[in-house]
């Protein structure tokens, strides 16, 4: 018999196994970008990440050997970082001191509802260790996956839950939007992929993900490149009033990194797993989206602000998505709803570890 010649009852994932990497790379590259241009075209948020990441679930499942290399990871968490920072404006501190103790209590009902249900999820053994804390973290998508690894949470399935999150969040916030106003005619600003390079901004934004990183592996810090670059450029972007330039072909790169070095981690029995988690992950996610409704609700009622403005600032994550649907709405605060989101980033990025430390601990006990 030919030893070429495969058995018919051969696992699919050894036949992929027995591809040259090249080829891996190549089937990896066309699928990723079929599924980002499909999301793109259905509006769905995060297309970038999400769609390289489910590429890579699908051919890692089937047997891809391939993976990202350590720099390339890193350097695409130092850019991520830089773009978290980056996002961060020093106009929503007056906001913040005029109303701070609406939004602190915002922030502290939304992270205590949000952990709770992480708790549960873990307690009830639907999803191993600390991984639904991190999954259930209410915003800060990307930087929670990317600190959960560092401390031992399944990176993956936190990727499954915060990423499906985003997703229902983006759709009810847009559905709530529509019943408030018609936001049918107003297009979403196309995608300049090159823009003209601003040599100043751009060589800052290197430096500052390099220095970042650097310091990120010297202080030790979890998930260095990240952490480490976001807490830098973040004092330097407040402190020193210095812009940073992230063009669209950069973080499309970075999101793909990203993307593919949780896709690839995926096996057969975790993608069993997380299927088999699905409905208890979904009722979360609702019950989440309801809470943080029931605030808005409170919050329009008690304070006489608008329901729009209320439920967009209270919306449990997909902060991009926000922004894009408050700006297209007709007499939305978007500085309301901007400085309640950003506020409730920094506190799950300060206190997610704490939060799921404290979690782990109970579980054990």
């Amino acid at each position: 018999m030919d030893s070429s010649v495969q058995p018919p009852d051969q696992p699919a994932t050894e036949r992929m196994a027995r591809i040259p990497k090249p080829w891996q790379w190549l089937v990896l590259l066309t699928i990723s970008a079929l599924f980002a241009g499909a999301l793109e075209r259905a509006a769905l948020p995060a297309a970038l990440l999400i769609g390289p990441m489910l590429a890579a679930i699908v051919t890692g499942t089937n047997g891809a050997t391939v993976r990202v290399p350590r720099l390339l990871f890193g350097s695409a968490q130092a850019i991520v970082g830089c773009l978290v920072a980056a996002s961060i404006s020093a106009d929503i501190f007056p906001v913040f001191y005029r109303e701070w103790p609406l939004f602190l209590g915002v922030v502290i009902a939304t992270v205590a509802a949000s952990s709770l249900l992480g708790w549960l999820i873990s307690r009830w053994r639907i999803l191993p260790g600390t991984t639904a804390v991190w999954g259930s973290s209410p915003g800060a998508a990307t930087a929670m996956v990317l600190m959960a690894g560092a401390f031992g949470a399944d990176q993956r399935l936190v990727a499954f839950m915060q990423y499906l999150r985003v997703i229902f969040v983006s759709m009810t916030a847009a559905i709530v939007a529509k019943l408030w106003v018609d936001t049918s005619g107003i297009d979403v600003p196309p995608i300049i992929w090159f823009p003209p390079i601003d040599a100043q901004a751009f060589a800052a934004t290197i430096g500052i993900a390099v220095v970042g990183g650097l310091a990120g592996k010297l202080c030790r810090l979890p998930s260095p490149f990240f952490l480490g670059t976001f807490i830098f450029g973040t004092v330097i972007h407040l402190g020193l009033g210095l812009e940073m330039q992230l063009p669209p072909w950069l973080l499309a790169i970075s999101y793909t990194m990203v993307g593919w070095s949780i896709g690839l981690n995926f096996t057969r029995p975790i993608l069993r797993h997380a299927t088999r988690a699905l409905p208890q992950i979904i009722a979360s996610i609702v019950a989440l989206i309801a809470f943080c409704g029931g605030l808005a609700f409170l919050i329009s009622h008690l304070l006489g602000i608008d329901p729009l403005t209320a439920y967009l600032a209270t919306s449990p994550g997909g902060m991009d998505s926000v922004a894009i649907i408050a700006t297209a709405a007709r007499n939305v605060d978007i500085s309301f709803v901007m400085a309640l989101q950003s506020a409730r980033f920094l506190v799950v990025l300060l206190v997610g570890p704490s939060v799921a430390r404290l979690v782990a601990r109970s579980i054990r006990d």
